[in-house]
């Protein structure tokens, strides 16, 4: 698998569960979306990171408990503990959806490798997942939170977590699947192309996910963490059956591109 292409894939929360309906798992839309990852890995050579967001699961709770602020009294660490295990089940669905789908998926729970400062992954231990890869494994690491050793804790983001292991694992490229046809302007256009100076002119219409509540920071956090990324990035419409496979297939005129 050394000589594989390498892609990572990030399966969006709002795509994969209904993020206006606490604990909810779309399992047609993951096992569909665990189908295209296996048929596009057993037409070519692919060793892929799927990596996912939490949507209803942990995102309640860390807005409930206020997590992604840190520790600001014992009830946040209590918090901390309800986030991780609401990510950890979502964790557990994709997984064995991929399984089912004919992978070998492995959870790689980001809160036991990275320790971050200020909300910023500072460092991660990725030699076990660069392992997995080699052998031909599919690892799975998700939005989580994380120790921080400037306000005591944080919630992670899948970007985030991408943003720190791209230098580790050297990425062709990443693929940021979600439940739009890409970047949107201010009119409900898709925006083809991305470079940092374009930012400023699109933030404010990258403000808001969804219209619900999202921690991570929603489209705005994933486009900035894109141009740091360091590699070519697709966003992409994860709703439209079969765009995922011509995605990995190699297929790059869809979507929003971000580059550096």
């Amino acid at each position: 698998m050394s000589e594989s292409e390498r892609v990572f894939v990030k399966l969006g929360g709002s795509l994969i569960t209904d993020k206006g309906k606490p604990y909810s798992a779309r399992a047609d839309v993951i096992d569909r979306l665990c189908g295209e990852i296996h048929a596009a890995r057993a037409a070519r050579e692919l060793a892929v990171v799927v990596g996912h967001g939490g949507g209803s699961f942990p995102h309640v709770s860390a807005e409930k408990y206020q997590v992604h602020k840190g520790v600001t009294d014992q009830r946040s660490w209590e918090g901390f503990v309800k986030v991780h295990d609401d990510a950890v089940r979502l964790n557990a669905i994709v997984c064995e959806s991929l399984g089912r789908a004919g992978e070998l998926a492995f959870a790689i729970q980001p809160s036991a490798i990275c320790v971050a400062r200020a909300g910023r992954i500072e460092t991660c231990e990725a030699r076990a997942i660069e392992a997995l890869l080699q052998a031909g494994l599919v690892p799975v690491p998700y939005g989580d939170v994380c120790v921080d050793e400037e306000q005591g804790c944080c919630v992670t983001s899948t970007e985030e977590i991408f943003r720190a292991l791209a230098p580790k694992l050297a990425p062709d490229r990443i693929l940021l699947v979600g439940k739009v046809a890409g970047v949107l302007d201010a009119n409900g256009n898709v925006v083809p192309s991305i470079r940092a100076a374009d930012l400023p002119g699109l933030a404010s219409s990258l403000e808001s996910s969804d219209g619900v509540a999202d921690v991570t920071g929603g489209m705005l956090h994933k486009v900035e963490r894109a141009l740091e990324f360091g590699v070519r990035t697709q966003i992409i419409n994860g709703l439209e059956p079969g765009l995922l496979e011509r995605a990995l297939m190699g297929e790059s005129d869809v979507g929003t591109v971000i580059a550096e």
